[in-house]
């Protein structure tokens, strides 16, 4: 399971935004990432269903609504 994951729902305009933002993280780090998304699971839709898109790192909460993009590399490279 990838170190990142992507807590999204469908036609959500911010989670496509974080989607092309993993990417280019993705590309930087070498990190998958996999999409999680809160229609498929009641317990993510109670925990994040109001701040999505939300970035958790190592099941952790790293960020919600935009992704940090500089901070999620550098997270990910001192955590390596």
């Amino acid at each position: 399971m990838p170190r990142v994951a992507l807590v999204t729902r469908a036609d959500c305009h911010l989670c496509d935004a974080a989607r092309a933002a993993l990417d280019r993280v993705a590309a930087r780090t070498g990190e998958e990432w996999t999409e999680l998304d809160v229609s498929d699971d009641i317990e993510l839709e109670r925990d994040y269903g109001d701040r999505l898109p939300v970035v958790l790192l190592d099941g952790a909460e790293h960020g919600y609504w935009r992704v940090e993009e500089d901070r999620l590399t550098r997270d990910l490279e001192s955590s390596s």
